[in-house]
C-alpha cells in the first residue's frame, strides 16, 4: 500500500554513489575499502516566497540542481578517490560557468546557426523554431548516446537507477531495504532526464510563439532570445513535469510523460545490490533515519569529522 508521505525526495547519481535530497541533502559513496561514506551538507532548502511561485520556481530549482550537483560530484570524487583534491568555491564557480557556457553553445547557439543555413526557414519564425528544436533534440540524444558508451558513465547510470529504485520504495511506503527496492523500475517520472526532454519540447513551443511575433528576427536576436528566455522555458517545463508526475493514473498524462521515461532508458541502468545499498543509505540519511554499518562523515564549516554508526 502506498504511503501518505508528502515529502518529495530525489537526487542524482554521483561518482560511485548517490546524492539525495530529503529533509536534508546528503551524498553516499562506496569507498575503495567497501564501506559507504555518507556526507551531510545541510538542511534541504526549497524555494520559498515569490521564488516558490508556479512558473518561477522552476528556474531556482534548475539553478540549485546545477550548483548542488557539481558540489556533490566534487564531494563524491574526493570520497571515492583522492580526498586531498577538493575544489574551492572559485573552482566550483568556474566549473558552473564552463558547464553553463557549454550547454548554451551546444544546445542553444549551435541549433540556431545550423537552422539559419536554410534560407527559406529564416523567413518563417514558426518553421525555424520547429526545425531548430528538432536539431537541438538530435544533438542532445547523440550526446547522451555517446557518453553512455563510456564504462565510467555506465556505472554512474547504474547509480542513477539505484536512486530511482530507492525513491520508488520510499514512495510506496515500504521499508528501505535492498529486497524491497529490487523490484522497482529504474524510470521515474520526476527524473531530471525527463525534465530535459520536456525542456526541449517547451523550447519549441516558446520559440515558435516568439518567431510568430517577429518572423523577420535576425540571427543574432534569435540567439539572444534563446538565452534570455531560458527561465521561461525552464518554468514551463518544471510545472508540466510536476503535473504529469502527479497524475500518472490518468492515461492522458501518462502518455505525455512517456518521452521523458523513454529517454531514461539511456541514462539509467539496472543497479546491483551493492549500488542499491548506497542509494538506500543516501535516502535514509536524507530523512534523518539511522544508517547502519556505514562510515558517516559530517561536514561542518569545511572540516570533516568522522564517526562510526
Amino acid at each position: 500500500m502506498k504511503s501518505e508521505n508528502k515529502l518529495s525526495v530525489g537526487g542524482q547519481a554521483v561518482i560511485e554513489g548517490v546524492m539525495m535530497k530529503g529533509l536534508k541533502t546528503v551524498v553516499a559513496v562506496r569507498k575503495k575499502d567497501g564501506t559507504i561514506a555518507v556526507s551531510d551538507y545541510g538542511q534541504m532548502v526549497r524555494p520559498t516566497g515569490w521564488k516558490g511561485w508556479p512558473f518561477i520556481r522552476g528556474t531556482f530549482v534548475l539553478y540549485d540542481s546545477l550548483v548542488s550537483g557539481i558540489k556533490a560530484l566534487n564531494l563524491s570524487a574526493n570520497i571515492s578517490g583522492d580526498e586531498n583534491s577538493q575544489l574551492t568555491t572559485k573552482d566550483i564557480f568556474f566549473a558552473l560557468l564552463v558547464a553553463f557556457g557549454m550547454a548554451i553553445g551546444l544546445f542553444s547557439i549551435l541549433p540556431v546557426l545550423i537552422t539559419s543555413i536554410f534560407a527559406p526557414l529564416r523567413q518563417n519564425g514558426f518553421w525555424f523554431a520547429l526545425v531548430e528544436g528538432g536539431i537541438r533534440t538530435v544533438i542532445f540524444l547523440l550526446y547522451i548516446w555517446i557518453i553512455a558508451m563510456f564504462p565510467d558513465i555506465k556505472r554512474v547510470f547504474q547509480y542513477h537507477g539505484a536512486e530511482h529504485k530507492s525513491v520508488f520504495t520510499y514512495e510506496a511506503g515500504e521499508a528501505l531495504t535492498v529486497e524491497n527496492a529490487r523490484k522497482y523500475s529504474t524510470l521515474h517520472p520526476r527524473c531530471g532526464t525527463s525534465f530535459l526532454m520536456i525542456t526541449m519540447i517547451a523550447a519549441i513551443i516558446v520559440f515558435s510563439i516568439v518567431g510568430g511575433i517577429d518572423p523577420m528576427m535576425n540571427i543574432w536576436w534569435k540567439i539572444v532570445s534563446r538565452i534570455v528566455l531560458i527561465p521561461v522555458v525552464a518554468g514551463l517545463a518544471y510545472e508540466f513535469q510536476r503535473m504529469t508526475a502527479k497524475h500518472l493514473d490518468n492515461i492522458f498524462f501518462r502518455a505525455l510523460a512517456k518521452p521523458g521515461l523513454w529517454l531514461q532508458k539511456f541514462t539509467t541502468k539496472e543497479p546491483d545490490d551493492a549500488q542499491l545499498e548506497v542509494g538506500l543509505a543516501a535516502l535514509k540519511a536524507s530523512l534523518n533515519e539511522e544508517v547502519q554499518s556505514v562510515q558517516v562523515k559530517q561536514t561542518v564549516t569545511g572540516e570533516t569529522l568522522s564517526s562510526q554508526q
